[in-house]
């Protein structure tokens, strides 16, 4: 669970202007950092099996923002790729 003040960090890092917190760019960018704060619970807490369901579902979720980006904006994706370190 992100609190407030990270996930409003996070979406002024990945914002394209000022009022924006639905664009694909900031969905990926909050996916991402819930999936690395989850992925660290299910490191100390390997049989947390509903905790690795949702994780499984935000990934995939994060993929199909991706898969959007990359069909209709190529140099975005690759942007939102390379900032937050992900490889395809």
């Amino acid at each position: 669970m992100l609190t407030k003040r990270v996930k409003t960090a996070v979406v002024k890092d990945s914002a394209r202007h000022d009022s924006d917190t639905g664009s694909p760019d900031v969905q990926v960018a909050l996916l991402s950092r819930k999936i690395e704060e989850l992925t660290k619970h299910l490191k100390k807490n390997h049989k947390d099996n509903h905790s690795r369901r949702g994780l499984l579902q935000m990934v995939a979720d994060r993929r199909s923002h991706l898969r959007y980006l990359e069909k209709n904006d190529k140099r975005r994706y690759t942007a939102v790729v390379k900032k937050l370190g992900l490889k395809k």
